[in-house]
């Protein structure tokens, strides 16, 4: 089965190649969808892909790279939209 979540992390993210960290680890996982920063300073992930392959992601994505302090993580169920690729995405 399919599953999509968006996440929206705050904390210490930007700088720290969280949206890298991000990529390589979705690719590792076979999982689809983007990374982003946003205005705000938060981090918006959109994964898609296997449950099991999701869930990984989204663990991953809460503790982030190493120089990363997650305070925050807010996760939201999504529909399946089919992404090819994972792509880091410039606002």
């Amino acid at each position: 089965m399919k599953k999509s979540v968006r996440l929206y992390i705050t904390g210490s993210v930007q700088g720290v190649f969280f949206r890298n960290f991000v990529k390589e680890n979705a690719v590792r996982h076979d999982v689809r969808g983007f990374v982003r920063n946003l205005e705000d300073g938060r981090i918006e992930i959109f994964l898609e892909g296997n449950i099991d392959a999701v869930k990984k992601m989204v663990e991953i994505c809460k503790k982030g790279p190493k120089h990363a302090e997650i305070r925050k993580v807010e996760e939201k169920p999504e529909k399946f939209q089919d992404f090819r690729t994972f792509k880091i995405l410039h606002i």
